[in-house]
């Protein structure tokens, strides 16, 4: 029996490369080096970078007012005192998540395909949280007294409330964001002395020399980077489930109907891995493109992204699916209101919205030709970007805006305040990326000629 179009799809990208034909030590080293090591950026860099700094200007105007007047300036009230600083705060705690995963777990599976993407994800993961970490400190009101939060010695006795989930986040954050910066500073080391050798510019080759704390590629440099990064890989493992679900906590830890759920940690866990891949699809489509590594990241990189994100999108619906039976098999009233009010009650229309985004759309990606085009698949991560979002929304001021109480029942609006933080984190992330693309190999040199190296072995073989 003649194999059918949809098998031949299927075997040819199973068996796809992971990197393009026609490579070799120089012509990988020369592609992902001459990307950093231009004289003169290209115009839409410029153009990239722009848009990212104006909105990162509106952030600091919005900031700088805020100080100045206050919280109320946002659309935070009671009983909605969680607003926007909260949603956009999980919203990128997630994005981050990918990175890590994709870095250390799949590096410690020895998963060949993470090669071409893992860099790139993980400086996304660094930018996503120093946006994340904005909001707390924004939402305490006063940040200047952000240091009450760590445990140091002081004359006042005033030492944080550790049966608080909000002090478990500064912990479980800023560990998470520490080992990160390190494990990506790590695998940048022999890329940094790359960029060295190579740079004309002699302030360049400085700084890269600086920054490459005197690697020259020994053996001994090699094995005590390699055994760096199996302990590092092996320390951010464990963050990329106990991060979240200490975010988690500080909703599963509170009464309020609609919170009050065991099912939260592995829910928000599956959530952030699905919107951080999202997010990486998101980034790699345009980078592979503008920058003609096709043959780096190619179509099996693609599909295989594809393929984490339906499967997370099937843990996620399935966390949507047990939060309903429970309401209604709990036989609360107040629980069985809860998940009324977000089908049929005023904020219904975000709610079917996300079931849309982060449900029904990725259905899509059962079917190989969608996986196989670059666009459906760019469409799609978008649309998950919007429906992650909405989930936080949905999950934030569905459960507080109707409580036990109908007399403190509100409506929550977010001003245009709320906005222009939010808006202004996403210029923070991007112009951090950009600049990140113009000073450092967004893919990792050493990792792409060790797989050009393991696919000569194969061709001699």
């Amino acid at each position: 029996m003649a194999d059918s179009p949809a098998d031949k799809l299927a075997e040819k990208m199973a068996t796809a490369p992971i990197l393009g034909p026609g490579h070799d030590y120089a012509s990988v080293t020369d592609k992902i080096s001459a990307i950093v090591l231009k004289r003169r950026p290209p115009k839409w860099w410029w153009a990239g970078f722009a848009i990212g700094f104006a909105l990162l200007m509106i952030f600091l105007y919005a900031v700088t007012y805020l100080l100045l007047v206050g919280t109320g300036i946002w659309g935070i009230m009671i009983p909605v005192g969680w607003g926007f600083a909260i949603i956009n705060f999980v919203w990128w705690i997630g994005i981050g998540h990918a990175g890590t995963l994709i870095s250390a777990i799949l590096l410690l599976l020895r998963q060949q395909w993470r090669t071409s993407i893992n860099r790139f994800a993980e400086a996304m993961t660094l930018f996503a949280v120093a946006c994340a970490g904005m909001f707390p400190l924004l939402h305490m009101g006063r940040p200047w007294l952000a240091y009450w939060m760590f445990p140091y010695p002081d004359t006042m006795k005033m030492w944080p409330n550790f049966r608080s989930p909000l002090a478990w986040d500064v912990f479980a954050v800023s560990t998470y964001a520490t080992v990160s910066l390190l494990f990506w500073f790590v695998g940048l080391l022999p890329d940094l002395a790359t960029l060295r050798d190579r740079a004309k510019n002699p302030v360049a080759k400085v700084i890269y020399g600086f920054l490459a704390m005197g690697w020259r590629g020994s053996a001994v440099h090699w094995y005590r980077h390699e055994t760096a990064s199996l302990l590092l890989a092996g320390l951010a493992t464990p963050l990329v489930l106990s991060v979240h679900t200490i975010v988690s906590f500080d909703f599963a830890f509170g009464i309020v109907p609609g919170w009050h759920a065991t099912i939260f940690p592995p829910y928000f866990v599956a959530g952030a891995i699905y919107a951080g891949f999202a997010m990486v699809l998101t980034l790699s489509i345009p980078v592979r493109k503008v920058f003609g590594l096709e043959d780096f990241i190619t179509m099996r990189h693609l599909d295989n992204m594809g393929k984490v994100l339906l499967a997370t999108a099937l843990i996620v619906g399935y966390g949507y699916m047990m939060e309903a039976f429970s309401a209604y098999y709990s036989s609360d009233q107040y629980e069985r209101f809860m998940i009324l009010n977000r089908m049929f009650g005023p904020y219904a229309g975000m709610y079917w919205t996300l079931i849309l985004c982060n449900i029904v759309t990725p259905q899509f990606l059962w079917f190989r030709k969608v996986r196989s085009k670059v666009g459906a698949l760019f469409a799609i991560a978008m649309v998950v970007n919007l429906g992650m979002w909405l989930e936080r929304f949905v999950i934030v001021v569905t459960s507080l805006h109707r409580d036990f109480l109908p007399s403190s029942w509100g409506m929550y609006y977010p001003t245009r305040w709320d906005f222009a933080i939010f808006f202004g984190t996403i210029g923070l992330f991007v112009t951090l990326l950009f600049l990140f693309i113009r000073f450092l190999p967004l893919i990792s040199i050493y990792e792409m000629r060790a797989l050009v190296s393991e696919e000569e072995k194969k061709a001699e073989g």
